[in-house]
C-alpha cells in the first residue's frame, strides 16, 4: 500500500505515553471530542520532494486537491488535529509525525479550535508550537497559513468577556503573524481569501467546493515557490 492512516486512539502505547505524561499537568480545558487524522501517501516512495499540511479540518478539506495538483511535483501529506495550541498533546503529536518521516515544506495553521481558551494563552503558547516544528524538521522550509474567517462573527466568551469570532481570529492571527515575522517564514494570507465572502461557505466555519478549490489553488501556489525547478 502507498499511503498509510495513523488513527491515535488505535496507539495504544502512545495514548499511554500521553496518558502518563499528562497525569502530572494541571486540568487542561478540551473540546467534548478530540482527534487526529495523519494520513502520509507514498510513504515507500522517494522521488520527488515531501511535503506536509499541518491544520485542522479546513486543511483537511483542501488537502486532496492540493495533493492532485501536487502529483508529479510533490507528496503530500496531511496532518489536522482538534488540538487547541497550548495543549501538551499536540507537541506529542508534532513529535510522532516528524519524527518519524522527512518532510522538505511544511504548511502549517493552528487556530480556529480551542475558543474555551483565550488569547493569551494563544500568545504564551505560540513559541513552544514554532519551535516544536522546527525542533523536529531542522531542515523543512515551513510556511504558515493563518487563520480563516467565519461565514458570520458570533459572539464568544474568552474568561467571561464577550468578543466577537472576528475578534478573536483576527487577535490571533495578529499573534501568530509577530512569532512568524520575527522567524522569517512566508505567510499564506488565507484568512483574507475568504474574508468578505459568505458564498464560499458550507456552514458558519467550513468551506463548500467553491471556497475549498479556491484555498487549494493558493496552497499550491505557494508550495510550488519552495519547490526545486
Amino acid at each position: 500500500m502507498n499511503a498509510t492512516r495513523l488513527i491515535l486512539p488505535a496507539l495504544l502505547g502512545f495514548a499511554s505515553l500521553a496518558s502518563a505524561q499528562s497525569a502530572s499537568l494541571p486540568p487542561l480545558a478540551r473540546e467534548s471530542i478530540e482527534w487526529c487524522d495523519i494520513w502520509i501517501s507514498h510513504a515507500n516512495e522517494t522521488n520527488f520532494p515531501r511535503v506536509l499540511l499541518i491544520g485542522d479540518s479546513i486543511t483537511r478539506a483542501y488537502y486532496p486537491e492540493v495533493e492532485r495538483q501536487l502529483a508529479g511535483k510533490a507528496y503530500v501529506a496531511r496532518f489536522s488535529t482538534s488540538r487547541f495550541i497550548s495543549d501538551p498533546v499536540l507537541l506529542q503529536e508534532i513529535a510522532l509525525v516528524l519524527d518519524n518521516t522527512k518532510f522538505n515544506i511544511i504548511h502549517f495553521n493552528n487556530g480556529m479550535h480551542g475558543w474555551q481558551h483565550s488569547e493569551e494563552e494563544y500568545r504564551k503558547a505560540f513559541p513552544a508550537f514554532l519551535a516544536a516544528i522546527k525542533g523536529h524538521a531542522p531542515a523543512a522550509k515551513l510556511i504558515w497559513a493563518n487563520t480563516t474567517t467565519f461565514k458570520e462573527s458570533k459572539v464568544m466568551h474568552p474568561d467571561n468577556q464577550p468578543r466577537s469570532s472576528d475578534e478573536r481570529v483576527n487577535a490571533r492571527n495578529d499573534i501568530a503573524l509577530a512569532h512568524i515575522k520575527k522567524a522569517g517564514i512566508p505567510v499564506d494570507d488565507l484568512n483574507t481569501l475568504g474574508k468578505g465572502h459568505p458564498e464560499y461557505h458550507s456552514d458558519n466555519v467550513h468551506f463548500n467546493k467553491q471556497g475549498i478549490d479556491l484555498q487549494a489553488a493558493q496552497v499550491t501556489a505557494h508550495i510550488k515557490k519552495m519547490l526545486p525547478p
